[in-house]
C-alpha cells in the first residue's frame, strides 16, 4: 500500500476535523483505523515532548489533539523526516512494540552522504555496518562507537547512486537494531556522514544541505488486529 489518500475508517466521536479527512497540523495522515495510525513526520518536529516550554510542540501532541488515544510506538529523530507508526490505545501500543522488538517491522531509509561511497561487494549490493553504540556521557545526547561497552547495533546499506559533481552518494538504509542516532553514527563511522547533520558531520558537510538528508521512506508490518500485511512509501523530497 503506497502512501495515498488516508483511509477513513474512524470510530465515531474520535475525530475532530472540518472535513472527512482529519487535519493534523503540519503532519500528513496516510492511514487511520481503529487500531493504528501511519503518519509522515516533517523534519524539525520532535516525536515526543522535550524539556522546557519551547519543546512541547511535537508529533505526539499534534496527533493527540485529533486522536486522543494515539500513543507513540517508535521515534524518529527531530531532524529526520518520514514514516512513523502510532498505536490507538495501550493494548495496541503493546502489540506494536512487540512487533518492533521481534523485528517484524521493516523500515527503510534514504540518505545523502558525503563523498563517494563504493558499492558493497555483496551480490545483492547490500553491505552491513556492525558496530556497537553507546551514549557519549560527557557529550550527551551524542552517541559514539564503543566496541567494549556499546550495545550491539547493525545497519544494512546499499548505494543507490552517485553525484560526482557534488561528491555525494545516495544510499538506502535498513536498521536491523534501533539505537538512537544509529544511522547517523554508523555512516559517520563509515567515513561518509549524512549531509546537513548538525550533530555528527563536519561543518562543511553540515552546510552542504539546509536540513539532515535522512528520510524514513518505507514502512512494512503485519497489522496486529487484522493480520494483513501493510506497506507504505513516502518520497524524501531531496
Amino acid at each position: 500500500m503506497k502512501a495515498g489518500p488516508p483511509q477513513n475508517n474512524y470510530p465515531a466521536g474520535n475525530v475532530v476535523a472540518t472535513s472527512l479527512t482529519p487535519v493534523i497540523a503540519g503532519v500528513k495522515l496516510l492511514h487511520a483505523d481503529e487500531s493504528l495510525l501511519v503518519l509522515d513526520k516533517p523534519a524539525g518536529l520532535l516525536s515526543v515532548p522535550g524539556r522546557g516550554e519551547d519543546k512541547q510542540d511535537c508529533l505526539s501532541a499534534r496527533v493527540q489533539a485529533v486522536f486522543p488515544d494515539a500513543l507513540i510506538v517508535h521515534r524518529l529523530d527531530q531532524a529526520t523526516s518520514g514514516l512513523t507508526l502510532m498505536a490507538r490505545g495501550a493494548a495496541m501500543q503493546r502489540a506494536l512494540s512487540r512487533s518492533f522488538e521481534t523485528r517484524e517491522v521493516s523500515k527503510r531509509y534514504v540518505a545523502v552522504v558525503s563523498g563517494h561511497l563504493p558499492p558493497s561487494d555483496d551480490e545483492n549490493g547490500w553491505g552491513l555496518i556492525d558496530l556497537p553504540i553507546i551514549v557519549d556521557w560527557p557529550n550527551r545526547p551524542l552517541r559514539i562507537i564503543n566496541t567494549e561497552r556499546g550495545k550491539p547495533s547493525q545497519t544494512r546499506w546499499r548505494v543507490h547512486s552517485h553525484d560526482a559533481a557534488a561528491n555525494t552518494t545516495r544510499v538506502e538504509l535498513e536498521p536491523i537494531t534501533g539505537r538512537s542516532h544509529q544511522l547517523r553514527v554508523h555512516l559517520k563511522a563509515l567515513g561518509h556522514p549524512i549531509l546537513g547533520d548538525a550533530m555528527y558531520a563536519p561543518e562543511a558537510v553540515q552546510a552542504a544541505a539546509p536540513r539532515l538528508l535522512l528520510h524514513a521512506a518505507v514502512l512494512r508490518f503485519t497489522h496486529p488486529a487484522s493480520g494483513v500485511t501493510m506497506s507504505f512509501e513516502s518520497k524524501s523530497g531531496f
